[in-house]
């Protein structure tokens, strides 16, 4: 199990793997869904980063192939104003200016 993980997360990534595993699952699928429960409990408390909100993505990639978080995420870094309210077509123009 991660470092960061406490004690509580611990305690229930063992109560969801074991429940899993009485269910009939594998050993193996039955981890990857208690690890993947407790990292999601993680995220939404703030306490690891969300990586799909993070970047900025591949330089090498069209602004209009990127997805909106990391539109906003460039815009961010630009100092875009009123970024958060802008739909995909406007952010691409905004960041072409």
């Amino acid at each position: 199990m991660p470092e960061a993980w406490s004690n509580k997360d611990e305690r229930k990534y063992e109560h969801i793997k074991d429940s899993a595993e009485e269910r009939g699952t594998s050993e193996k699928r039955a981890k990857e869904i208690a690890a993947r429960t407790v990292n999601k409990g993680r995220r939404e408390e703030g306490r690891t980063p969300n990586k799909t909100t993070q970047g900025t993505g591949n330089p090498n990639r069209s602004l209009e192939n990127r997805p909106v978080t990391e539109l906003r995420n460039l815009a961010k870094e630009k100092n875009v104003t009123g970024r958060s309210s802008m739909k995909k077509a406007e952010l691409v123009k905004a960041l072409r200016k």
